[in-house]
């Protein structure tokens, strides 16, 4: 007699989200990442309220993003060509050391009241550079760590660490900023880059060596032309890119919602991240465990870029601090589904020699995007007005939701095949 299929419950779900940590180098190295993303999102915080306070303006809001964003789209045909090439231990090890030095020189300068915007300016650009060549290397390092057959997982735990800290990070610094100033945000993110430098020290990790050796641009090439002949690729690549032009650039006008629309302090804006990080840290625990056991894919991701622009509308009406803040909540449960689903799918879908440049074209045509977007909204709430720009946005997300899940062929009833074996074997995990 055949036994029944037993369907998976709620809690085998959960369980199943968790199995990477039994990996001891992912679980030592996404323990590092953690702990360093804690620092980054306090400094991102204090910088932006630095920001805000030497200018008051929304559009030198806009050119930090824009430049800090700008070398991913310029860097990005080069660094997931290199991250596929060279040894991703030690692109990481480089990457994270600048940024530590870079993070513990702006520090003094905010300590020492010698900061002055050009020099935030400068600082985003470098650091921006930086990111673009570790973000790709990061990622793929990540399924070198789990194997294909985890990665998905692997990517979602990764994201948790993210938006914990994202949660935790600019609440801490709002506390920060009103008790003892910004430079002591700062001093903090440097110092977290000495744990993930230690983590990085301690891993082993399995990469599959590439069979040719092409030119940076050739790869990319190489890499462009198997995206487009991949629909479901370009889908998730076009709605990352409108949660990214639409939804997270909002988060670049936050000090100016928290000033000149809630009538509030640095601590108003602490909060209002707070809340952010918080919708995306639940949306992490438990929608996406949920979301990586659904069949239609197409029908998570569009769902989600509407949802979002409506409560981007909620926000954009509200002028009071916790309907604002549980706007800004329920918002953020949408934009992990997204540009998570978008990062884990496309890396199983990829060929192994390919997965740190598909990752490269994901952050360049997504979060490439920043530099566009950060001076839209930037200069768009100085002439129409912050509350004016994100009704704008708001109603971009919920149309273009619309338009992808009416007009792209297939989306609605896609359901996700891997298209290639895992690189690792059982063996090698271990």
């Amino acid at each position: 007699m055949q036994k029944p299929i037993e369907r998976p419950t709620l809690i085998n779900t959960y369980t199943r989200s968790f199995e990477p940590l039994k990996n001891r180098n992912l679980r030592i190295y996404l323990g590092g990442q953690a702990i360093s993303l804690l620092g980054t999102w306090m400094q991102a915080t204090a910088q932006s309220w630095v920001v805000w306070e030497l200018t008051q303006s929304e559009s030198s809001l806009g050119i930090v993003v824009m430049l800090n964003s700008l070398p991913l789209f310029l860097l990005a045909p080069w660094a997931g060509g290199f991250a596929d090439r060279f040894n991703r231990r030690m692109i990481l090890l480089v990457t994270q050391s600048i940024a530590m030095m870079l993070a513990f020189a702006l520090a003094f300068l905010v300590q020492t009241d010698l900061v002055q915007i050009w020099h935030i300016y400068v600082f985003a650009f470098i650091l921006g550079a930086i990111a673009a060549l570790d973000f790709p290397a990061q990622q793929a390092f990540i399924g070198d760590l789990s194997g294909m057959t985890q990665v998905r997982q692997a990517v979602t735990l990764n994201i948790m660490g993210l938006q914990v800290a994202r949660m935790l990070g600019p609440a801490a610094a709002g506390i920060l900023l009103k008790v003892v100033g910004s430079a002591a945000a700062f001093w903090i993110n440097g110092a977290s880059f000495l744990v993930v430098l230690l983590s990085i020290f301690m891993v082993k990790s399995h990469k599959q060596d590439m069979s040719k050796r092409t030119s940076g641009r050739g790869q990319f090439r190489e890499v462009v032309d198997y995206v487009r002949a991949q629909p479901r690729m370009v889908d998730l690549l076009i709605f990352a890119s409108l949660v990214t032009f639409f939804g997270l650039s909002i988060m670049n006008i936050l000090p100016a919602v928290a000033d000149d629309v809630l009538n509030g302090d640095s601590q108003t804006f602490g909060l209002l991240m707070g809340s952010s990080g918080a919708g995306a840290l639940i949306s992490t625990l438990f929608l996406l465990p949920l979301s990586q056991q659904a069949k239609r894919i197409g029908r998570i991701v569009g769902g989600a870029a509407v949802w979002m622009g409506i409560f981007y509308f909620l926000l954009s009406r509200s002028t009071f601090l916790p309907l604002s803040m549980v706007s800004i909540f329920l918002v953020s449960l949408g934009a992990p589904l997204i540009l998570t689903t978008g990062l884990g799918v496309m890396q199983l879908m990829a060929p192994g020699n390919m997965r740190a440049r598909i990752i490269s074209l994901f952050t360049m045509v997504s979060f490439g995007l920043q530099p566009l977007s950060s001076l839209f909204i930037g200069y768009a709430a100085e002439f129409v007005g912050t509350q004016t720009i994100i009704m704008v946005n708001a109603a971009c997300l919920v149309l273009g939701g619309v338009f992808m899940l009416s007009l792209r062929k297939g989306l609605v009833q896609w359901e996700l095949k891997p298209v290639v074996e895992p690189i690792l074997s059982s063996q090698e995990k271990k």
